[in-house]
């Protein structure tokens, strides 16, 4: 049949773009009050992301030397960050000794490194590694000895301040808060009622209050010329606030495992502890990661409020940093900066619950 020729086949558009544009069409553009309002929310969207991007980078001045020629930029003056970064990272420390807290930052980053490797996910390494950091960088920050400077942890902050009190919080608040836990499903009542105390009263208290308590009160009932560093208080009392707030979330994760995996144990012939320890545990602890992931999250932006009994943790050194005359105008930036630090903290611990869970599924399966 010379003279006709095959029809080509209809283009379509690639599945993905299908997709997105059928699940776009349903719900931001099913009726024409919707598409208005979609289009108006991109419309402003565009608009707030140009002007982002013109103040920061189009407009912004990244070589300056000093304040002055920052009051002269458009946009912003990243000259402050260079300026002042030492302040914001290690807040008062003897500047000529900044490399301490610097190498207790790296110590700190690569031990985490480390624990988060599933092969080394056994208590023989963790917890001699954990404790050998934990002296490092305490000698490191304190000195006294092998020829280190003496530094009061009055000096401590910035930073290293805000990673040793998470820390603190993580390794000593979520072990705590799994045995408030168990403590307040337990069967003597003595038990269960002081730790339902413990943890209602907690948690019905605000943070800063809690903080304050610990700084400012707690020694008015010490003995008489007994002398507990504030920073040794103020992490005791971070550690409590977190070991509460955790109990209730791994109670959840209790409660969900069914009572069948308690008959089953039982059969096999597992006693009470080895029932908890090796079959219970393990699936209410998988079973509330995202729970746990965002408590861990909240006790890493809790560092902050350490500024109410007088601490200067990373935000607070990165605002002591811009009460400088000459620069006190440029703290958009120095906030982005921390901004940004803060960001990926809490970024990296996210993505290491989501890849928890998934690890977890690929066990389980």
């Amino acid at each position: 049949m010379s003279g006709l020729s095959a029809a080509s086949p209809p283009a379509t558009m690639p599945h993905s773009w299908a997709s997105a544009w059928s699940w776009a069409r349903t719900n931001l553009f099913a009726s024409p009050a919707g598409a208005i309002v979609s289009i108006a929310m991109f419309a402003a969207i565009a608009s707030g992301l140009v002007a982002a991007v013109d103040w920061a980078i189009l407009n912004a001045n990244w070589a300056a030397t000093g304040a002055e020629p920052c009051r002269r930029a458009i946009g912003a003056c990243w000259a402050v960050i260079p300026e002042k970064y030492r302040v914001m990272l290690f807040g008062f420390y003897a500047y000529d000794e900044h490399w301490r807290p610097a190498l207790a930052i790296i110590v700190f980053v690569a031990a985490a490194g480390i624990t988060g490797i599933p092969r080394f996910w056994r208590w023989q390494i963790t917890v001699p590694l954990w404790i050998s950091v934990a002296i490092t960088i305490f000698l490191l920050l304190r000195g006294g000895v092998l020829g280190l400077t003496h530094q009061e942890t009055a000096l401590w902050g910035g930073l290293p301040l805000t990673l040793i009190i998470f820390s603190a919080q993580l390794a000593l608040g979520l072990p705590l808060g799994v045995l408030l836990a168990l403590g307040r499903r337990s069967s003597l009542p003595a038990i269960s009622i002081g730790c339902v105390i413990l943890i209602e009263g907690v948690r019905a208290v605000p943070p800063i209050a809690l903080l304050f308590f610990a700084a400012i009160v707690s020694p008015l009932f010490l003995p008489p010329g007994t002398d507990m560093d504030k920073l040794l208080r103020v992490i005791v009392a971070m550690v409590i606030l977190q070991a509460c707030l955790q109990a209730e979330v791994v109670r959840g994760g209790l409660q969900a495992v069914p009572d069948g995996q308690t008959e089953a144990a039982s059969a096999l012939g597992l006693g009470h502890w080895a029932t908890l320890w090796t079959v219970i545990l393990p699936q209410a602890l998988r079973t509330v990661i995202p729970g746990l992931t965002n408590q861990i999250i909240q006790a890493f932006k809790n560092s902050t409020l350490v500024i109410i009994v007088g601490m200067f943790d990373f935000l607070n050194t990165t605002t002591a940093a811009i009460s400088d005359p000459k620069w006190i105008r440029f703290f958009v930036e120095a906030y982005v900066f921390a901004a940004v630090v803060y960001f990926c903290g809490c970024w990296l611990i996210s993505a290491y619950g989501r890849f928890l869970e998934e690890y977890f599924k690929l066990v389980r399966n």
